[in-house]
């Protein structure tokens, strides 16, 4: 188990009546246990916490009149993440998916996986199934794409990173659960915030993985290879990044760059860990957990 603390904060310049929508909580499962949070809003103006019933993800909604505007969010919280040696991993036939799982298989804004079986049958269609060919998809990604800040915007898609060949994370993950999809695995887009990724890379900011449905259990994926994976803060979770902006607003608005910042504590007493890379798959979903404790490799592994 590891404890790690974060906090966001967004300024805004608001030009005229706007109205906003953030998902900046960080998520609640079971494998992600939030300890305390606090979310302040400058000046002092009426917000409303919703949950989707789409996706479970915590969304601050709140009208704003011209003026600065200020968002500081904050959490502390203990992941523990789920550990499995990598070959027990399979692939899930279309058949034995679950309903709520099967979407994930289909096109979205973002990923047009219907646009993508070709290149998929041939990079990929002769490999055995599995978490091999999971990650192999992964790393073609990351050898063929250039990791560049300011590449991309709102309306590139996976075939655009495809041509392009750089991208940032959106990018990458969009490119990554496109040939999934299109492989008839289920691939789905997560929001998060990183702990220990190379600083010279630039500041703390959001950072897109993906998660992948094997064996009955959604298992993560960094197709950037830039972060550990046992050290990804979960936020929210959909289809692509149409459904996780951190910041959706209907009107008009000056921001800045988030200031982001993620740290881990220590416990005199240990029983916690920074997080580290691990040669075993690792899964922070926690929705097929068991009520048993299990230890592995330092991490708790109760649900």
């Amino acid at each position: 188990m590891v404890k790690i603390e974060f906090s966001v904060e967004l300024d805004y310049q608001v030009t005229r009546s706007t109205e906003f929508e953030f998902i900046l909580h960080a998520a609640r499962t079971p494998r992600q246990t939030v300890l305390k949070e606090e979310l302040e809003v400058i000046p002092e103006i009426p917000a409303t916490l919703e949950v989707s019933s789409f996706f479970p993800n915590q969304h601050v909604r709140l009208h704003a009149e011209p003026g600065p505007l200020k968002l500081k969010y904050s959490a502390s919280l203990n992941v523990s993440p789920y550990l499995v040696p990598r070959s027990q991993l399979k692939e899930v036939p279309i058949a034995d998916l679950p309903l709520d799982v099967l979407h994930f298989v289909h096109p979205s804004r973002y990923c047009p996986s219907d646009r993508f079986y070709e290149l998929a049958a041939q990079q990929f269609g002769n490999m055995a199934s599995g978490y091999a060919r999971v990650q192999a998809i992964a790393d073609w990604v990351r050898d063929r794409t250039c990791f560049q800040i300011g590449t991309s915007n709102s309306l590139n898609c996976a075939m655009d990173t495809l041509n392009n060949r750089v991208g940032v994370c959106r990018d990458f993950a969009h490119l990554m659960i496109s040939i999934c999809r299109a492989l008839n695995i289920p691939a789905r887009y997560v929001t998060s915030i990183d702990y220990g990724a190379d600083p010279a890379l630039g500041p703390t900011d959001f950072h897109a993985y993906v998660e992948v449905y094997l064996s009955g259990r959604w298992y993560i994926f960094d197709p950037t290879g830039i972060s550990v994976t046992s050290g990804l803060v979960r936020l929210a979770t959909g289809r692509d990044a149409n459904d996780v902006a951190f910041a959706t607003l209907f009107g008009s608005a000056i921001w800045t760059v988030p200031k982001v910042a993620i740290s881990t504590v220590d416990y005199p007493a240990g029983g916690d860990a920074k997080p580290f890379p691990v040669d075993l798959a690792v899964s922070t979903d926690g929705s097929m957990d068991s009520q048993i404790d299990l230890v592995n490799n330092g991490y708790q592994m109760a649900a």
